[in-house]
């Protein structure tokens, strides 16, 4: 998109939790209940993120502890009874961990989120260290961006950008995070590319573009001249 967009540094939470791979079990479940997290990264002796601990990793212990499993629940449940037996971090976490880098863009990270079905993601930098955390939450702290805001960088970034010397006929509206644009620009073909970039500026909801071309003009032509007649016939009376 044009402009600065946000990155993951931008919004992350720098105060964060975590355990080491050799966390004994009782000490993940006290640091998540005092944390208040569903969550902790796992981290290796030099601060790398290795994977994730969650509560979703811890609940087979509770759920197998007096059960003896059939061959059928044996096969069928074979991770969740390994980490039922699970002692540390590093035996009941899911790895490879599914981060964000602190540089990526807010989009970058709601796509890691969605295609990894988490609701955080540990923050690394170039060397997998951890740097903090993003949330949901996090991400969608930019749609409280006010419409005066975005109205200033759709016609900054946007309409400056695509019709130069044209601003002043192209009007852009805002409300609750909704852009509309009307007017009329010579190159139609540029349309669809403002709506597009409009859409791409943070913190917008939707776009209505009803942008126009010129006007149309009525042939303006002067007639055509009469047509030549033979010599000595009189040309025709217009009727």
């Amino acid at each position: 998109m044009y402009g600065t967009p946000h990155t993951v540094s931008d919004v992350m939470t720098r105060t964060v939790v975590a355990v080491t791979d050799g966390a004994p079990f009782k000490e993940i479940v006290r640091a998540m209940r005092s944390w208040q997290v569903s969550a902790l990264p796992v981290l290796d002796d030099a601060h790398r993120v290795v994977g994730v601990v969650s509560e979703a990793d811890l609940l087979p212990k509770e759920e197998f502890r007096d059960e003896d499993p059939d061959a059928h629940t044996r096969l069928r449940r074979s991770p969740d009874l390994a980490k039922a037996a699970a002692r540390t971090a590093g035996e009941l976490m899911t790895a490879p961990a599914v981060t964000a880098r602190t540089g990526d863009t807010l989009a970058q990270a709601a796509r890691a989120m969605a295609r990894g079905g988490v609701k955080r993601l540990p923050v690394v930098d170039e060397s997998g260290v951890l740097q903090g955390v993003v949330s949901r939450s996090d991400l969608l702290s930019v749609f409280l961006r006010s419409d005066e805001d975005i109205a200033r960088e759709v016609r900054r970034e946007v309409v400056a950008t695509l019709f130069p010397g044209q601003v002043e006929r192209v009007r852009v509206r805002v409300r609750e995070g909704v852009v509309r644009l009307t007017g009329r620009v010579r190159d139609t073909t540029l349309v669809p590319v403002a709506a597009r970039l409009t859409r791409a500026v943070e913190g917008v909801v939707d776009v209505d573009c009803a942008l126009l071309g010129p006007p149309r003009r009525v042939d303006l032509d002067p007639d055509l001249p009469d047509a030549p007649h033979a010599p000595g016939e009189r040309p025709a009376r217009p009727a």
